[in-house]
């Protein structure tokens, strides 16, 4: 395929930013496995814990609204780098809180430097991969994959020593980022046009790119849903949780790279939605109703549809949209960041007054209304399915005129 074939082959400069994207990605699910011990040792509750989620999405989801104002006067690469340089300061100072209302500070000035990064990271990447912007999409996904699943692994690892030392690797790793990003990434030329600050709100008027978002809103709540709430409920502890976010976290990468863009030749993107969508629904009443081997077994496996829509979802908010690239992100993002905010704390609120099984009861729900947007508003889907045809069309072989 033209695209697996072309995705390994970049420039460094776009090998170094997806190292950054993947220890950004990192931070999603490093706490995962220490948030029993988060709890434990800062005496809170399951809910004020959750709200290190909420800080960290809520303000990576309003700050998505100035990344392309600040990056179209400043430059991708300097924006990449102050992102990165707030993270590691904050990731830092996060190891450093003897309070859960100071680490859920903390974790909000992350938020605002990851989304500085990453919002910029997918417009560096897609304008300086070889292999179009498909490709580029894809080695994010990657990325995105990738650094969700070791976020666990390595949360696990260090936090089983100590709950602060994830933070402080965190930090030392996006250290490592910043100097790669300042030795490998030339500078960028600024946009021709600077970005207002109304840009991306005013991108959402487009009737395709507000369908997206809007139905990204609530499948990121199902998402965050598992990724935020399950460790509570898996009763492990850091190794076990560890772990099982790590095999869910392969199954995103893998199904992101490899299951997603073939998927969407056979059947094209918004059926690759619809699928992984009722499949994403049918894992979160798994979780509602089994015993804890059952819960082990849909967390990993809700990996598989996951990966699938992060795909297809990056991919449909890029394409469908008539507005530049990092404008039609920074809108897309902000909407679909803000069902990441909502999830951690609604889902353990929910446990707290009914039961631990209507969180993902809810999240199916969502799963069921995210789908109910792109069915109802799949008029203004149409440009999506032109350029699946494109792709398809690319992919079928030539044939030999004395055939």
């Amino acid at each position: 395929m033209h695209v697996q074939s072309s995705l390994l082959r970049q420039p460094l400069s776009v090998w170094a930013t997806a190292f950054a994207a993947v220890v950004a990605f990192m931070g999603i699910g490093l706490v995962d496995p220490i948030l029993p011990a988060i709890a434990k040792n800062l005496e809170a509750s399951p809910n004020q814990v959750s709200l290190l989620f909420t800080s960290y999405f809520l303000i990576t989801a309003v700050a998505m609204l100035v990344t392309g104002w600040v990056s179209s006067r400043i430059g991708g690469k300097r924006t990449l780098l102050i992102g990165l340089a707030l993270v590691v300061v904050f990731a830092a100072l996060a190891g450093t809180s003897d309070t859960v209302g100071q680490l859920v500070g903390f974790r909000a000035g992350w938020g605002l430097g990851n989304a500085l990064f990453v919002a910029t990271a997918l417009a560096v990447i897609v304008g300086a991969a070889s292999g179009g912007a498909e490709s580029a999409i894809i080695l994010y996904e990657a990325a995105l994959g990738l650094g969700i699943s070791l976020g666990p692994l390595a949360g696990a690892l260090l936090g089983d020593m100590n709950w602060r030392y994830p933070f402080f690797g965190t930090a030392a790793l996006m250290a490592i980022g910043f100097l790669l990003i300042t030795t490998l990434l030339r500078r960028m030329p600024r946009p021709a046009e600077k970005t207002s600050l109304t840009a991306p709100i005013r991108a959402l008027r487009h009737g395709g790119l507000s369908t997206t978002a809007f139905s990204a809103l609530f499948y990121n709540y199902a998402f965050f849903t598992v990724l935020a709430f399950t460790p509570f409920v898996l009763d492990m502890d850091a190794h076990g949780i560890g772990l099982v976010f790590f095999g869910w976290g392969v199954l995103v990468a893998l199904s992101s790279v490899f299951v997603a863009p073939r998927l969407q030749r056979r059947l094209g993107t918004i059926h690759v939605m619809y699928a992984a969508l009722v499949l994403l629904a049918v894992f979160q009443l798994g979780l509602a109703v089994f015993g804890h081997g059952g819960i082990v077994a849909c967390t990993i496996l809700s990996g598989i549809p996951i990966g699938m829509n992060n795909t297809a979802y990056t991919e449909a908010a890029m394409e469908v949209s008539d507005s530049p690239r990092p404008v039609a992100s920074a809108g897309y993002n902000f909407v679909r960041w803000l069902g990441g905010a909502v999830a951690p704390y609604a889902a353990t609120k929910l446990a707290e007054h009914l039961n631990a099984s209507v969180p993902y009861v809810v999240g199916a729900t969502c799963c069921a209304a995210a789908i109910g947007v792109l069915a109802v508003r799949r008029h203004h889907l149409t440009a999506l399915e032109r350029v699946d045809v494109d792709h398809a069309f690319r992919d079928v072989p030539a044939v030999s005129p004395g055939r």
